[in-house]
């Protein structure tokens, strides 16, 4: 059933009811779903062969330490028994599309952040109960009732106390904060569980001798910015629970995106064109459908070293023809490839682009057929956190 979208009157108080919805390893809970002798066991949804990368990883192969973005060879190594499954993104994006439907019944004030995770405000709703935590509890229940996958939520009053609310009772579980309770939650919560601290910096801290959100907040404003940069003064804010972010229903995206690993390296010129064409298709239909084109071209090589170069071309108008787009790609491919002349991954983006406002996204691009692996990721993150399906 389509719920028809009508405007949310305006909250009458400043508190908002957020709630942040997010799949149980939903790529992975997929391929479960629909292939009963895969239930219970280890899988992991992405490329079987020596080049593969892990694209989503069940909860009974994340506990030999299988995550997103990893290796097949890694993973492999990591359970023996693990189960390759092609994946099927029509089929995920048309499992996502019913569970927003669900959403949008209840508020039109929806941000998605990629397939499998929204941020949902509730203050003043379509229909149900004026209680944030009893629609959260019935949207997790219907979208069981309709796709048979489970859902965690976490409900709060800002989008990053929801966020950081969702994960802590993963999977199938729900989590609430209170404006009273925030406090005392953050001050005992781990640096590491802070949404938007990745493990790199939790390291740095926990170096520094800072543990928990307790430790964090005996510094300054001005202390958080001399030892962590620009950064640090968001982390004095959310640390204090301040985020006065709206959900936003029409967030545009900043940079659109798309890169592939291949099964064998690709070392002649011809090939590398003809590998960026193909990503430049993809970009340029995306861009093309939305109407949103940019001024930034940007090229990325691995070597089979794991060394990521990037560069760069911008003009003062917007890139508009798929042929203008290959071609300048093109050029960046000629102009570096003396100093990576073998190459593993290939990405192509634009930004820059005329209506911008979110986050970058990552196409999420179907396998190759000539190829037995591709890396997909969903709106990058603070210390690269893991792509969507997790």
């Amino acid at each position: 059933m389509k719920w028809k979208r009508k405007a949310n009157r305006r909250p009458p108080t400043d508190l908002r009811k957020i709630i942040h919805i997010d799949m149980d390893a939903f790529f992975a809970s997929v391929e479960q779903r629909d292939h009963p002798e895969l239930r219970g066991k280890p899988i992991a949804v992405g490329g079987s062969k020596m080049r593969g990368v892990v694209a989503a990883a069940s909860y009974e192969a994340r506990v030999f330490g299988v995550r997103s973005a990893m290796p097949s060879v890694t993973a492999k190594r990591l359970c023996p028994e693990l189960i390759f499954v092609k994946s099927s993104f029509d089929k995920y994006r048309a499992v996502s599309d019913q569970i927003r439907d669900i959403f949008y019944s209840y508020t039109d004030l929806v941000e998605p952040l990629s397939l499998d995770e929204a941020y949902l405000d509730v203050t003043e709703t379509k229909r149900g109960p004026d209680s944030a935590t009893l629609i959260a509890r019935a949207i997790r229940q219907e979208i069981f009732q309709a796709t048979q996958l489970t859902a965690s939520a976490g409900v709060s009053f800002n989008k990053f106390l929801a966020k950081v609310a969702s994960d802590i009772n993963k999977p199938n579980g729900m989590k609430v904060i209170m404006p009273d309770e925030a406090p005392a939650f953050l001050a005992a919560l781990p640096v590491e569980d802070f949404h938007g601290i990745g493990k790199v910096t939790a390291a740095r801290m926990h170096k520094m001798g800072y543990r928990t959100g307790a430790d964090l907040l005996t510094l300054s404003e001005v202390e958080m910015a001399q030892r962590f940069g620009k950064v640090g003064r968001h982390y004095y804010r959310i640390v204090r629970a301040l985020d006065d972010r709206p959900v936003n229903p029409n967030r545009n995206r900043k940079s659109i995106g798309a890169e592939r690993t291949y099964s064998e390296d690709i070392s002649t010129l011809a090939e590398m064109k003809e590998k960026t064409d193909w990503l430049a298709e993809k970009i340029h239909d995306y861009l093309t459908e939305r109407d949103n084109f940019g001024r930034t071209v940007t090229l990325k090589m691995k070597s089979p070293e794991f060394i990521i170069h990037t560069r760069s071309r911008s003009f003062s108008g917007e890139v508009r023809r798929l042929d203008d787009l290959k071609e300048v790609a093109h050029q960046l491919l000629k102009e570096n490839i003396d100093e990576v002349p073998v190459v593993r991954l290939l990405g192509l983006s634009v930004s820059n682009l005329e209506r911008e406002g979110g986050e970058g996204v990552q196409l999420l691009l179907p396998f190759d057929p000539t190829h037995s692996s591709s890396e997909t990721s969903g709106s990058p993150s603070p210390d690269n956190h893991p792509p969507p399906g997790e």
